[in-house]
């Protein structure tokens, strides 16, 4: 597969006239789509469907030999998943609705406007790019395989709900569609960029870029570049990270935070696919790939009108949410065990044992700052250990500022105890709480006894009145 190729399935043009496949051509081209095969004799047209991989027909109605009504049919029987547009010279009300009919996805007029009509083979392009990717990600769901699991190798994680979002980036790898990553600070979104990246097999770089603090002229100086003479000091020119991105994959991370005067440029660059470097009159086509990250609500902001409902709509076509460590319990212990062997390596020293109890331990930590918070105490802890066990005095200072809560969510509409019941006596409530801090610290007595807030031999009178 030609990765530089867009759409990632071929667009076929039939027409007998050459000079309008000529002009469609350049038009495609000129909006980046440059996958296109041309067809001047209606008879070949089906051997050239049958030998590439043909995803959508532009189709002329009035031809020599087999006229484009046939034609239509034909495909449509013997390849139903092409989508095919009717591009006629006749403006026929009746003609029109008899394709539609036929199975045709849309009818232009040649007289149409050249803008009209390239909006019109945008969308049969983004539908068949949509059938695709819906067709795999249901083949990869439904196996529960990863085909490239070299990818994401560097992302540690048993994570039944991590490897749902490999697999759901496999299967939107090859679309030219922006990606948009959610997820909390510190959850290794720049490592999900880099493989989606990788699995589009993209011949060019991957160039990342942080916008958060970037004012509209920084923002359109550092993506689009600017010619000589653009600006004071702007004594040569420099390319913009959109050009230095060519042919690979464009990063923009804390988007959330961008400006509405940067929203509006970075939407015409998504939308148009083009952009005017600082200085230039003359656009420039996008020849990238687009991925942006955040760890704020997209959605909140466009409601609250802090960002553009157009803009938060053209990102979230292709969308996933890392989770955090939080909710990836499973993950800690692993990950802990890479951080610290990691860490040896970097200061020479050997990896020590880490003690039973502090998976345990940190499996009922929040870690607001999430792997990147896990990594600096395993770094942290590395660098002050003596002896062959692995102290826990780093974590327990970190832990001891944030002590889980076991109490039950009293949000907003919640109370702690239903109305129409009775209330619990302290004793019950205590017994409550005591099962519920032993199960957390899978039978640990110290560690339940740390996150009640009293001493183990508290703790351990307390189980033996409930043993009795």
């Amino acid at each position: 597969m030609n990765s530089n190729r867009t759409p990632d399935f071929g667009i076929l043009l039939v027409d007998d006239e050459a000079p309008f496949l000529r002009s469609l051509s350049i038009a495609l081209e000129r909006r980046g789509y440059n996958h296109l095969y041309r067809c001047q004799d209606s008879r070949e047209a089906m051997a050239i469907i049958a030998r590439e991989p043909i995803g959508l027909v532009l189709l002329d109605l009035n031809m020599p030999y087999l006229s484009g009504e046939v034609l239509l049919q034909q495909i449509v029987e013997e390849y139903p998943e092409i989508g095919v547009i009717i591009i006629s010279g006749l403006n026929q009300l009746e003609t029109a609705v008899n394709c539609i009919r036929l199975g045709a996805y849309d009818y232009f007029v040649k007289t149409s406007e050249e803008d009209r009509l390239i909006e019109g083979i945008r969308r049969a392009v983004r539908m068949q790019e949509l059938r695709l990717e819906n067709q795999e990600m249901r083949k990869r769901f439904l196996t529960d395989t990863l085909e490239r699991p070299e990818v994401f190798s560097g992302i540690i994680t048993q994570d039944k709900g991590m490897r749902s979002v490999f697999q759901y980036l496999e299967s939107v790898s090859t679309s030219a569609q922006p990606v948009l990553i959610n997820g909390e600070s510190g959850v290794g979104k720049e490592l999900i960029a880099q493989a989606i990246h990788t699995l589009s097999n993209r011949s060019g770089s991957l160039v990342c870029v942080n916008v958060a603090g970037l004012d509209d002229n920084i923002f359109a100086d550092t993506l689009f570049g600017h010619h000589r003479g653009a600006f004071t000091g702007a004594d040569k020119a420099r390319a913009g990270m959109v050009e230095q991105a060519a042919g690979g994959t464009l990063f923009l991370d804390e988007i959330g935070d961008l400006s509405l005067p940067s929203q509006v440029k970075l939407l015409r660059l998504l939308q148009e696919g083009e952009y005017y470097p600082l200085g230039s009159d003359r656009p420039k086509r996008i020849k990238a790939r687009v991925v942006v990250a955040t760890h704020q609500d997209l959605g909140k902001k466009q409601q609250a009108g802090e960002f553009r409902k157009d803009l938060y709509y053209r990102l979230r076509i292709h969308q996933v949410e890392i989770p955090p460590l939080r909710r990836r319990s499973s993950d800690i212990a692993l990950l802990l065990e890479y951080f610290l062997a990691e860490a040896a390596e970097e200061l020479g020293k050997n990896k020590p044992t880490v003690p039973k109890e502090l998976p345990v331990l940190l499996a009922n930590y929040a870690f607001p700052g999430n792997v990147r918070e896990l990594r600096s105490l395993a770094f942290d802890a590395m660098s002050q250990h003596r002896s062959r066990m692995l102290s826990m005095d780093v974590f327990r200072r970190v832990l001891d500022q944030d002590t889980p809560s076991l109490e039950p969510d009293t949000g907003p509409g919640n109370t702690l105890f239903s109305p129409d019941q009775p209330l619990p006596t302290l004793q019950e409530v205590g017994l409550l709480l005591v099962e519920a801090a032993m199960e957390r610290a899978q039978g640990n007595q110290s560690l339940a006894s740390r996150l009640l807030g009293i001493s183990q031999p508290a703790l351990s009178k307390r189980l033996k009145k409930k043993e009795n």
